[in-house]
């Protein structure tokens, strides 16, 4: 693949990895790119590198543009080994003048590569480099998602290089927004979001108010994963202020995992009880579906209720799994409910209730289990719980003036 001139003089350098499956424990199905920015002016600056066994990539679109010994500064934005695993080759080959990075991306490069005779300069939000016709202006962006992470700013071009900050796991022969499918392409960069970022939404939030307050102008984003936004960046930043604030709309979702299929009976009475009340509702079964998938929809939905049988006095494996990894992401404003089938102990549901508890996130009930294999009668619980869920989706949902008519009060 060649370099692609995403401005005047400006390229795309990266690479594209159409293997990769797993990153960190988020299924990355569509595999993902490593995006690098070229920006050819009086002085020639490379912005961020790629993963290490991706180098000769990176060389050979450099060789396509310029002679990488002509590169004058690299532009260091975040030192996460996806975009700098190659800084330590790309430093040798190319003996830049000066390499730029945060405070915190300095001490990386240091905890990573040895930096003794490196030209570091560490640059912070307002500082600005000059390459001629074009300024790079940077802007600390911590914790999106490590500490060192930081966006350059071309104001003369409108474009933000934005580093791992509105991107997408999603490998393409395309490079832009508007050359792929935009709902496919919203759905990687949720999945993205949920998985990475959900975390630091706080942060995040307020990042994006400050890049508001500056005004800054942006009519291109260049993240480092995935699709370049230059068709309307705006749906991107729109996104991410919805997300930020994890505002979420009349969804519901059971998650379940099942030994013998009682548990999952019981969660489909569930599902019919949401669905009594007109809420969306999705059944997810954790034999078939990752976490990185469901933590997708926890995103924006506003109930999530968890299934699973009682095995060795606890909770099924891939259970736990989720749960661990869903209380990293920290989602926030959820209802919950737990079940689950049992033959002798029946401990699961209430330890699955202790852990959303230590989430600070909201039950709604007691946990319902069911001993032996569910019947209509024992499943009547269940629908009921559905049912109570299904109405506090649509009460969360309604104006507040509505809410307290809705309640009959």
């Amino acid at each position: 693949m060649k370099p692609v001139e995403i401005k005047d003089n400006i390229y795309w350098v990266g690479a594209v990895d159409w293997n990769i499956r797993d990153f960190h424990g988020y299924s990355t199905y569509k595999g993902s790119t490593y995006n690098a920015y070229l920006a050819k002016d009086e002085k020639v600056a490379l912005f961020d590198t790629v993963k290490k066994p991706f180098y000769m990539d990176l060389v050979h679109r450099l060789h396509n543009v310029i002679d990488p010994t002509e590169i004058d500064y690299l532009v260091v934005n975040h030192l996460e080994p996806d975009h700098s695993g190659s800084l330590k080759d790309t430093v040798e080959a190319v003996k830049p003048e000066k390499i730029y990075t945060s405070v915190m991306g300095a001490k990386s490069m240091a905890g990573y590569y040895k930096v003794d005779n490196w030209p570091i300069e560490t640059v912070k939000t307002g500082d600005v480099l000059s390459l001629g016709k074009n300024s790079v202006h940077f802007l600390d962006a911590r914790m999106v998602h490590w500490p060192d992470s930081m966006f350059s700013y071309i104001p003369e071009e409108k474009l933000l290089i934005s580093n791992d900050g509105f991107g997408q796991h999603w490998a393409t022969s395309e490079r832009f927004d508007d050359q792929v499918d935009n709902g496919e392409l919203m759905r990687q960069a949720a999945k993205y979001y949920a998985n990475i970022l959900m975390l630091y939404s706080p942060l995040i939030a307020k990042l994006l108010e400050k890049v508001a307050d500056m005004g800054l102008e942006i009519d291109m984003i260049a993240p480092d994963h995935g699709l370049i936004w230059r068709n309307n960046p705006g749906q991107i930043i729109q996104a991410y202020q919805t997300w930020s604030k994890q505002k979420a709309t009349a969804k519901a979702l059971v998650v379940y995992d099942t030994m013998w299929h009682s548990t999952e009976a019981m969660a489909k009475a569930i599902y019919d009880g949401i669905l009594d009340s007109g809420v969306s509702v999705q059944l997810m079964n954790l034999a078939c579906t990752h976490r990185s998938d469901v933590m997708t929809e926890v995103l924006d939905a506003k109930a999530v209720v968890f299934g699973s049988p009682t095995l060795n006095n606890g909770m099924l494996p891939r259970m736990a799994d989720l749960l661990h990894y869903m209380r990293g992401l920290k989602p926030t404003d959820k209802i919950c409910a737990t079940f689950g089938s049992y033959g002798w102990s029946g401990e699961a549901p209430k330890m699955m209730a202790a852990q959303l508890e230590e989430m600070n996130l909201s039950l709604i009930d007691e946990p319902v289990r069911t001993m032996w294999a569910p019947n209509h009668d024992s499943l009547k619980p269940c629908r009921e719980l559905g049912q109570k869920i299904g109405q506090a989706v649509v009460e969360a949902n309604l104006p507040p003036s509505c809410r307290a008519i809705y309640c009959g009060d």
